[in-house]
Parts: structure tokens; sequence; C-alpha cells
């Protein structure tokens, strides 16, 4: 009888004495694929970067400034939540939109990125400005060519034309016309006479 409660024993031990792990058996679960270099951003947070990060196609680990400056900013949790709300194709803009912005907060952190816009939009209306007189100006310029041609012209045909003494054109006998006016009033009675007495 004692053999027997000794074999019972050996087979079956007792479940306190048995470590959890044996007891049940867990379903394995699947460990991320570490990656080979780590992205800038998980490099700066030293922490394993994954094929699944979030943050590797756009901080490549060869650019670590990028992350550092967005990170400085923004935060690695706000830039992570802010590109899993976005779709794929608009990541890489909303990084290039993000880096800038925290550049420009670091460079001024009163104004930041509206500083650099009005600025930008200060310089488009004078530039506007200089650009209307400019047109101005062109116009003005165009306009006293054309006067000048055409005074040239009227000079040139004046030159041209033969000259012509009074008393030629008084015996024309075509303009009769002159000539009779003339005769009217050749002695200047009738029609200068006074206005007033």
């Amino acid at each position: 009888m004692e053999s027997s409660d000794t074999g019972a024993f050996e087979s079956s031990p007792p479940s306190s004495l048995v470590p959890p792990s044996w007891s049940s058996p867990t379903p394995a679960l699947p460990l991320p694929v570490v990656v080979a270099s780590p992205c800038a951003a998980c490099k700066t947070l030293r922490r394993r970067c994954s094929e699944s990060c979030v943050l590797a196609p756009y901080f490549p680990p060869s650019e670590p400034a990028k992350f550092a400056i967005a990170h400085r900013v923004f935060g690695a949790s706000n830039i992570v939540k802010f590109l899993l709300t976005l779709p794929e194709s608009q990541r890489d803009d909303a990084v290039t939109s993000m880096i800038y912005e925290a550049s420009t907060r670091i460079r001024d952190p009163v104004y930041g990125c509206a500083g650099a816009i009005s600025q930008l939009q200060m310089q488009i209306s004078h530039l506007h400005a200089q650009l209307a007189k400019s047109q101005a100006e062109l116009i003005s310029m165009q306009i006293q060519r054309a006067n000048l041609t055409e005074q040239l012209q009227m000079t040139k045909s004046q030159e041209s034309l033969p000259q012509l003494s009074v008393k030629g054109l008084l015996n024309n006998p075509y303009d009769y016309q002159i000539n009779s006016w003339l005769d009217d009033y050749n002695g200047f009675g009738s029609f200068w006479e006074p206005l007033w007495t």
C-alpha cells in the first residue's frame, strides 16, 4: 500500500508545487520584428523600432534633427496621434508641415508660423505695388514713344511738301476762295468794327 501511495504521488504532483508556466499553456503572442537600424524617432526616444513603427517612414535614421525639432515642440505622442488620424497619402505632407511649424516656433516663440506668413504677405503686397508702378511707367513711356513717332512723321511730311510763297498761293487760280476772302476784307473796314463806343 505504501508503494502505491508513493507511486501516485510521484506521477501527479500537487498543483501548488507546479510553476504557472507549466500548468496552463498560453498562446504565443507574435513579437514585433525588430528593424536593424532604428528610425530617428526611436533612437531619440531610446526604444526598439519595429516594422509597424508609424514614425519610421517619415523620420529616417540619417536625419535625426527632423524628429528632434518636431519632438521639441509637439511631443512624440502628439505626433503619433496626429499621424494616425490622417490617411497615409497625407502623412508625408503633414510631417513636413510639422517640421516647418516647429522650426519657426523655435526661431520666433511669440508669433511662430503666423509671423513668417505675415512677413511674406507684406513682401507680396510690396512687390505688387512695385509691379503696378513699373507697369504705369511702361505705359507712360509707350505713350511718349507714340507721341514722338507721330511728331517725327509730321515733321517729315512737312519737309516733303514744296515750299510755296504767299504770292504763289494768292496767284494760284485754284485758290479762288482764299483770294475772294482777302478781296472782301482787304481794308478790314467792315470786318473789324469796335464792339464798344
